[in-house]
């Protein structure tokens, strides 16, 4: 079944649009007869590449609001931090609540029920991703910041590399994820590679690209072993660094973003929403005898406590069984779907913590229903 092309439409004839199109298509609906639901399975392909703008409208914005964390973590003592970001994300309350709240409380009820206080949570959801802003700048200048940084789940995670066939880490897009569940693992001895994209960061324009997106990814390379670029183009380079860096033991982060890859899914999640999962970590880890591991990492107090947690280990009864043909090539979807499963019941048992954390939400309608809408997303997710 193919979707709708998503993309804004050109304005000229001779000048791209900066939005690059996307053709959308269903590949399969898997069932998963124990659990009683299905997985649905898209591809995604470029149809017209986007232009990159050298500037993007929010790229002031963001220059200005590095600058003014800079001055706070530089300046100011850390139990003040949560109160200024505060203060910061009511200043453009009204644009936000405009733009981004409609589509935001109707995928939170649609997932956690309709008694919610999805203004509450919208508006905690503001300040959270400013104190991520302020992470970044403390990590560059507030040498005194010592945070208490917990990590659970990482006997699992050591068990599994005792099997010598490495470890793939699924991270969901909670606020603190990005560098505190990298520092996480780093204070506890895991030297992790990142999958990311050339473009990770605060924004997709060659300005940002250039000066506002590299004191996040420096920070974050801090914490990391190495950072494998994915290039759409050259997607067969990246899988075969992956499958070395598994053979040899070691550990791979992917984010739970779609925007990326080829291919991803679509599943149920919570009372009527419906969440899209990226496909690759299930992929690799059906395809070979790595462990899959769920990552979840939330701020208990702002700008003071943080918990990284790994869930148990990720595995279908029919894992071991599946695997041999995996490897030898055939696609095993339907212990993919497993593993969709697995790590969406993961996803929201996170999201009943905490809420008002998470940097993306799908939606209460199927992609084929509505017009592929994600609330909350953008710049402000990523690996």
């Amino acid at each position: 079944m193919r979707l709708l092309k998503f993309a804004r439409p050109s304005r000229t004839v001779r000048r791209p649009s900066a939005a690059a199109s996307f053709q959308t298509e269903i590949i399969a609906d898997i069932p998963v007869p124990e659990r009683s639901e299905d997985v649905r399975f898209f591809s995604r392909k470029v149809v017209r590449p986007g232009r990159k703008r050298r500037f993007s409208n929010q790229d002031p914005r963001e220059t200005l609001l590095a600058v003014f964390y800079l001055a706070v973590a530089a300046l100011l003592p850390v139990r003040w931090w949560p109160s200024v970001c505060l203060h910061m994300s009511r200043i453009d309350l009204k644009r936000h609540m405009r733009k981004e709240f409609a589509l935001y409380a109707d995928a939170m009820r649609s997932v956690l029920g309709d008694s919610i206080d999805a203004r509450g949570l919208f508006e905690a959801l503001l300040a959270a991703r400013h104190r991520r802003r302020l992470q970044i700048a403390a990590h560059l200048v507030a040498a005194r910041w010592s945070p208490a940084i917990s990590l659970e789940g990482l006997d699992g995670l050591q068990a599994a590399l005792r099997r010598g066939n490495g470890a793939i880490i699924w991270c969901d897009q909670f606020t603190a994820q990005t560098i505190i569940g990298k520092r996480a693992l780093h204070e506890a001895g895991i030297e992790a590679h990142q999958v990311s994209v050339d473009t990770h960061g605060v924004s997709e324009s060659a300005f940002g690209v250039r000066f506002l997106n590299p004191p996040m990814v420096n920070v974050e390379n801090r914490f990391l072993k190495s950072r494998i670029v994915f290039d759409r183009e050259d997607a067969y380079r990246v899988t075969i660094r992956i499958q070395k860096i598994l053979k040899a033991n070691g550990v791979v982060l992917m984010t739970n973003t779609i925007h990326a890859g080829s291919t991803f899914t679509e599943v149920a999640l919570g009372e009527r929403g419906w969440a899209h999962l990226a496909s690759a970590p299930a992929n690799f880890a059906a395809r070979s005898k790595a462990a899959l591991f769920a990552m979840s990492t939330f701020e208990t107090s702002p700008c003071r406590e943080y918990r990284a947690v790994l869930g148990p280990e990720l595995l279908p009864a029919e894992a071991d069984m599946a695997r041999d043909g995996a490897r030898d090539g055939a696609k095993n979807m339907t212990l993919q779907a497993r593993y969709i499963l697995l790590k969406r019941d993961r996803l929201l048992e996170a999201l009943k913590l905490f809420p008002e954390q998470m940097l993306s939400w799908s939606g209460s309608q199927r992609l084929t229903e509505g017009k592929g809408d994600t609330a909350m997303a953008g710049d402000e997710t990523g690996s």
